[in-house]
């Protein structure tokens, strides 16, 4: 645990994890590279922050925030993570992970054990566009650790990224019958790409997505964030 994974700490947030305050915790480094992220500076850097600074920094915390979110970069292709996750959970926080689904090992192993309270999946892309915008073959792991969810009790949300020159609305439309298709009963989050953000790939503006272009009444619905 002496290494330093971690690239930063957001030591208050009220919108990361639902209806509870949490701090984050940046880990450096990712298996994907996809085209419209805003963190290069974390996928492609190295840690800053060890782990013992941030055991000292929440104990501080106890009391104070409900949960904390492992986020990245991709959290769960650090080799201790499940002993960091364990650490804080022992702490008393609620633990929730951001993830790309591509470890599905390390997920069945917190959904196992009982280290974790909420997910959020990263859900890239269909098969068809997946490499492209990630610059992985990772979909099959992805979809493995969909499914490990969705035979679990663990609260999660699926979630995408929007940028119009990636991913039309008839894009939007097939993952939403994807997720369908697949028995998910919760909400489809879709964030619009933030334009002005550095990306690994530079990208032009994109034309942000309007719920009025979507039809509505399918399930899951989606939700524009």
């Amino acid at each position: 645990m002496i290494g330093k994974v971690i690239s930063n700490i957001t030591p208050f947030t009220l919108l990361d994890y639902p209806h509870k305050s949490a701090c984050i915790l940046w880990y450096a480094g990712c298996n994907m590279r996809c085209l419209y992220c805003y963190n290069p500076e974390i996928v492609l850097g190295k840690g800053t922050i060890s782990f013992t600074e941030v055991i000292s920094f929440l104990k501080k915390r106890v009391g104070l925030l409900n949960a904390v979110v492992f986020s990245g970069g991709e959290c769960l292709i650090h080799k201790n993570i499940l002993n960091h996750i364990k650490a804080i959970k022992e702490m008393g926080f609620l633990v929730k992970i951001d993830t790309n689904g591509s470890n599905p090992n390390v997920l069945k192993e917190l959904i196992n054990t009982n280290l974790i309270d909420y997910v959020a999946l990263d859900f890239k892309a269909l098969p068809n566009k997946f490499k492209t915008i990630t610059k992985s073959s990772l979909f099959v792991e992805f979809e493995t650790s969909f499914q490990l969810l969705k035979a679990s009790k663990i609260l999660y949300e699926i979630r995408t990224t929007y940028h119009s020159n990636l991913c039309t609305n008839s894009d939007l439309i097939e993952m939403q019958n994807y997720l369908n298709e697949k028995g998910y009963t919760g909400n489809f989050y879709v964030q619009n790409f933030s334009n002005g953000s550095e990306t690994l790939t530079p990208l032009s503006n994109s034309i942000s997505l309007k719920m009025e272009v979507l039809n509505t009444s399918k399930k899951p619905t989606i939700v524009i964030r």
